[in-house]
């Protein structure tokens, strides 16, 4: 199939490469590790296969002496941003040829004819049959053709990577998941190749009805889409993920990392994967990772993630202090703490009476002197 389309589209040499292991270790698990979600949704299916894609395809183009690269991406979407960011990233004397801002085709509709007038093959595409699909070993996205109504219900025959939660088992699926340094490494105790554990994952997740998301996100060029995703095996890894940073990094550790995720998620949506930006936030991500090492256990069920414990030798949460039941805290301690921590609160509530009511300053300025004392 791929040889003919080649063929029939005009090229002279076809290269097929196989990234898979190093797109899960090298992209995926990295990007996971980051927590990056764009706009809390998007698990960034397709934002993250375009730097590797386009890598590769410059690494052919160097080998073939070519004076430009192409695409096809439209004049519309964000995957032209992020394919030609690499370009100019990797190599940027090269040409950029971009038929849908260059030629005349304007819509699907019409890109279809043009492949059918010159009998290239193009799968299950038809007018009908017009969804725009990216499929990948993360996920499966679906766009335009009736999606196009943001208030009609995605149908059921559009997905192909999940089943439908009523069509789940009757019965939860257990599985645990073991990570070192925030990187997935095995699986109910057996230790698995990156490839090995998204390839279970996906499996697993598909028959639970685990990974749909129905999204309207913000493109880089400025107007909303919609796009309706399949995300099974990296949903569940994102929710263990979460659930073992939580046990083992400390509160400004977590919520720094917690913040920079969403810029992390805003460089690869934008295609900014080989920026000096994005790779010094990953020096940080590697640091701060450095013990999320442990064990999530997870129910499957009808599309849902059942958190079922958690453990960590790295564990902040220590059940001493924090039991309800008799323990070695002191209670005592609080008071002091909570008059610190309240200080500038009480002094500011203070100020703000002494300026906005003049009348009974001198009483205020003593409460302020006695809020002090204390």
């Amino acid at each position: 199939m791929m040889d003919e389309k080649a063929r029939k589209s005009g090229a002279s040499r076809l290269y097929i490469v196989d990234a898979r292991e190093e797109f899960v270790e090298k992209f995926l698990f990295v990007m996971l590790r980051a927590g990056a979600i764009y706009e809390n949704k998007y698990l960034l299916g397709t934002s993250i296969a375009r730097p590797l894609q386009a890598r590769y395809q410059v690494e052919v183009a160097l080998k073939e002496k070519a004076y430009a690269l192409a695409h096809r991406c439209t004049g519309k979407g964000n995957d032209q941003i992020r394919f030609e960011l690499t370009y100019k990233a990797l190599t940027p004397h090269l040409e950029v040829i971009a038929p849908w801002r260059m030629w005349n085709i304007r819509s699907r509709e019409e890109a279809i004819e043009y492949a059918k007038s010159r009998n290239i093959p193009i799968g299950n595409v038809s007018k009908k049959n017009i969804y725009y699909r990216d499929w990948n070993i993360w996920h499966m996205s679906h766009e335009g053709g009736d999606l196009e109504n943001a208030w009609n219900r995605p149908r059921e025959e559009m997905f192909l990577l999940t089943k439908s939660p009523q069509d789940a088992p009757d019965q939860e699926t257990e599985v645990i998941i073991d990570f070192e340094k925030g990187m997935p490494v095995g699986l109910n105790g057996r230790k698995l190749k990156p490839l090995e554990i998204l390839y279970n994952l996906n499996r697993l997740g598909k028959e639970n009805g685990i990974g749909r998301t129905d999204v309207v996100e913000t493109r880089v060029v400025g107007m909303k889409s919609r796009g309706v995703y399949e995300t099974p095996g990296g949903t569940i890894l994102n929710a263990a993920l979460r659930e073992i940073e939580m046990m083992t990094l400390d509160s400004d550790t977590l919520h720094f990392k917690q913040t920079l995720a969403m810029k992390y998620a805003e460089l690869i949506y934008q295609g900014k994967w080989y920026t000096t930006l994005r790779e010094s936030m990953e020096a940080f991500m590697e640091k701060a990772c450095e013990f999320i090492t442990g064990s999530v256990r997870l129910y499957l069920y009808k599309g849902n993630i059942i958190i079922g414990g958690r453990k960590s030798p790295y564990s902040q949460y220590q059940e001493d202090p924090v039991s309800f039941g008799e323990s070695a805290y002191n209670h005592a301690d609080a008071t002091g703490f909570i008059n610190l921590f309240g200080l500038f609160t009480g002094v500011t509530s203070i100020v703000h009476k002494r300026i906005t009511s003049r009348s009974g300053q001198t009483q205020e300025i003593k409460e302020l002197a006695s809020f002090h004392e204390k």
